[in-house]
């Protein structure tokens, strides 16, 4: 589903005032919206056919620096110029925010005008031409999973992250009362991004104090991706609007369960799913065994997309929800991968070692690249595990960032897939924040060592 503001919609509300900005945005590589801001009238009348940002936006880590070791671009090189293409089947309202509309950008060499590889949504669309070569077509959903707190980003930001205190005392999952609590900023987020043709279901609340569950309907894997951050973004801006802070971290504190991004994924041939065989005592296709075998067998490789920051390994613990191995199983909350709607045609793959902080286009990308290697092989899937994974732990996950960076270096498969340039820009933006947080002396080092040391 593409956005729900066609660009004579535009023109017109533009020239009757019920729109005077017009956000056009790219997607970078930590999945933030990043863009400008225009004068709706200037946007409609020009800038609707291209725009320009500094080539830095691919480049950098979550605190806007500009670390060196980057192949495509660099002080040597200058930081030059990108084009931002709008991508008018994105356009929609932005609700939450007066008279304003809200535009995607593709991200286009400035000389070439060809997509820039490591460009997030470039590297996802690179994937999805792959299956629609075959006659197919990747259908994705995501659940976003987020915390919201009892004070602002600005509070807790001057009193130094410290004591952060969630917005309710208890576990609230699927607790309508608490959630009823939390209906000041839930409800709008819901109604805002339904508004901005964001296909939402539902909210619920998750399995720890202040935690939150945003579901949206599935849809082709782009669209899944962009509703995916724009519902993101919003849910932070809304928070703050009502004078609350929204986090998605994956692990904000040692004690409290971590917060997942679960990625639901099948393919369908026209609109018949491909991963659906009647005869099948699961209701599994060839094609979907296959497809499996390859999410399984590459889980390795494709982990940094999944978790690509040193805090992302903090969820992997046993008996919290999050997985600790590679396997697959029925209907099973400790695997992996979750066999979901076995035996009917909304069989699908639920991929549970995302956490909140993966950028979707990139996790959505690498995992098509991981399932059609295991088509393209016709690789074989194991039977399902059954009972606790935990016990099993069979690994296939790497635990930490440096062993996830050095799996995406060494994959053959990501680099035949993505390209070499794109494994080696997002092996080097690992590597930056290996390097980052190598030389910064935590709480838990002074107060551990301090005076015992």
């Amino acid at each position: 589903m593409p956005g729900n503001l066609t660009f004579d919609d535009l023109k017109m509300k533009t020239k009757n005032g019920e729109i005077d900005t017009v956000l056009a945005c790219l997607v970078d590589m930590q999945g933030r919206l990043m863009g400008k801001r225009f004068v709706a009238q200037h946007f409609v009348d020009s800038a609707w056919e291209e725009t320009h940002c500094c080539n830095y936006l691919l480049a950098t880590d979550l605190e806007m620096a500009t670390p060196d070791g980057y192949a495509s671009t660099s002080w040597r090189q200058g930081y030059g110029d990108y084009v931002m293409k709008p991508d008018l089947s994105t356009l929609r309202p932005v609700p939450w925010l007066e008279g304003t509309a809200m535009v995607l950008c593709d991200v286009l060499d400035h000389h070439t005008h060809e997509d820039v590889p490591h460009s997030p949504r470039a590297v996802l669309k690179k994937q999805i031409a792959r299956l629609t070569a075959m006659g197919l077509t990747p259908m994705m959903a995501t659940e976003l999973e987020f915390f919201l707190f009892e004070k602002s980003f600005d509070e807790i930001r001057k009193e130094g992250f410290r004591d952060l205190a969630p917005i309710s005392g208890y576990n609230e999952d699927y607790h309508i009362l608490q959630t009823t609590k939390e209906e000041h900023v839930m409800r709008p987020i819901r109604n805002h991004l339904c508004a901005a043709g964001i296909p939402v279901e539902n909210t619920k609340g998750e399995a720890e104090a202040g935690q939150e569950e945003l579901n949206i309907r599935y849809g082709e894997a782009l669209d899944c991706a962009d509703h995916h951050t724009i519902a993101k973004h919003a849910v932070k801006e809304i928070a703050w609007q009502k004078g609350h802070a929204a986090t998605f971290m994956p692990k904000w504190h040692h004690d409290r369960v971590g917060s997942s991004s679960h990625v639901h994924q099948s393919l369908w041939k026209g609109k018949t799913p491909a991963f659906y065989d009647k005869s099948d005592d699961l209701g599994m296709s060839d094609l979907m065994r296959h497809y499996m075998a390859g999410l399984i067998k590459y889980a390795p490789d494709m982990t940094y997309f999944l978790a690509p920051y040193v805090n992302s390994y903090k969820r992997f613990q046993v008996g919290s929800f999050a997985p600790t191995g590679s396997v697959w199983s029925v209907d099973n909350r400790t695997a992996g991968f979750r066999l979901c709607g076995d035996g009917t045609k909304a069989v699908r793959v639920e991929c549970r070692i995302g956490g909140s902080d993966l950028n979707p286009y990139l996790a959505m990308a690498a995992q098509i690249a991981a399932g059609l290697k295991g088509v393209e092989d016709k690789l074989k899937l194991a039977p399902p595990l059954k009972g606790d994974a935990y016990e099993k732990n069979d690994g296939g996950i790497p635990t930490n960032l440096r062993d996830a960076r050095d799996a995406l270096h060494g994959s053959k498969m990501l680099r035949a897939a993505l390209g070499e340039d794109v494994v080696d820009h997002y092996t080097r933006a690992a590597e930056v924040e290996l390097e980052d947080f190598a030389r910064v002396v935590t709480d838990y080092e002074i107060a551990r060592g301090f005076e015992r040391a």
